[in-house]
C-alpha cells in the first residue's frame, strides 16, 4: 500500500470545502441532521444514511472534531460535548477505541476515504485517492498493537478472506509512541523444492 504524499496537503485539501456542522452525541455514534452538513460529509465518505439523518461513527465524529468541522451536543443534556466525553463513550464500547482511532485519523491525514470494516478482524475499508464513490475499497486494514500478540490462525483467516475478495490486506501496526506502520500481507506457499 503506498501511502506516500504529503500529509499536510492532502489535509488542506480534506478540510478547507467543509462547512461547520452541528450534530448529536447518540448511543451508537453521532447524528447529523441538517441536510446541508449531510450533503458535505456523506460526499466525502463520512457516516452512513440512516432515516434521513447521517450516523457518523465515533472515529470519524472524533477526527472531524479535530479538524473543527463537527460541533457535537449531548442529546440528554443539549450541551457540547469533547472530544474526550466522545472518546469515553467510544472507549465503552470498544476497548481499542483509541488504537483505531489513530489508524483513521493517519490514513485519513493522507488524504484516503476510511470506512468500517466488517468483521474477522478488518477494521476498515480504504478506497483509493479519488475512488470513493467509483470504486469499490481497494484495501482491507487489519490493526495490530504493537506487544499484543495475535493469533496466526485469526490472521490466516482474514487473510484468506480478503484475497476471496481479491482485495488487498494490510496490517495496521500501532508502535508504543502511537505511530502507524503499514505492511502489505499476501499469501506466501512452499514448492516442494523448497
Amino acid at each position: 500500500m503506498s501511502l506516500e504524499g504529503s500529509k499536510q496537503e492532502a489535509e488542506a485539501n480534506a478540510t478547507t470545502e467543509l462547512v461547520k456542522v452541528k450534530a448529536t452525541l447518540k448511543e451508537k455514534g453521532v447524528l447529523v441532521s441538517e441536510k446541508e452538513g449531510i450533503e458535505s460529509l456523506s460526499t466525502r465518505g463520512y457516516g452512513v444514511l440512516e432515516n434521513e439523518n447521517l450516523l457518523l461513527t465515533f472515529f470519524e465524529a472524533l477526527f472531524l472534531i479535530t479538524k473543527e468541522v463537527l460541533e457535537v451536543y449531548d442529546e440528554k443534556t443539549g450541551k457540547s460535548t469533547s472530544f474526550q466525553d466522545i472518546l469515553e463513550r467510544f472507549q465503552s464500547t470498544d476497548k481499542d477505541a483509541w488504537v483505531k482511532y489513530l489508524v483513521y485519523r493517519d490514513l485519513r491525514s493522507r488524504g484516503y476515504v476510511v470506512r468500517e470494516g466488517f468483521g474477522l478482524g478488518i477494521d476498515f475499508r480504504v478506497y483509493e485517492r479519488g475512488e470513493y464513490g467509483k470504486e469499490i475499497a481497494t484495501y482491507l486494514i487489519f490493526v495490530i498493537q504493537e506487544g499484543q500478540p495475535v493469533l496466526i490462525e485469526e490472521l490466516g483467516r482474514a487473510l484468506s478472506y480478503v484475497l476471496n475478495l481479491k482485495k488487498k490486506l494490510v496490517l495496521a501496526v500501532i508502535n508504543r509512541r502511537g505511530e502507524v506502520v503499514y505492511y502489505s500481507v499476501s499469501q506466501f506457499t512452499l514448492s516442494e523444492n523448497f
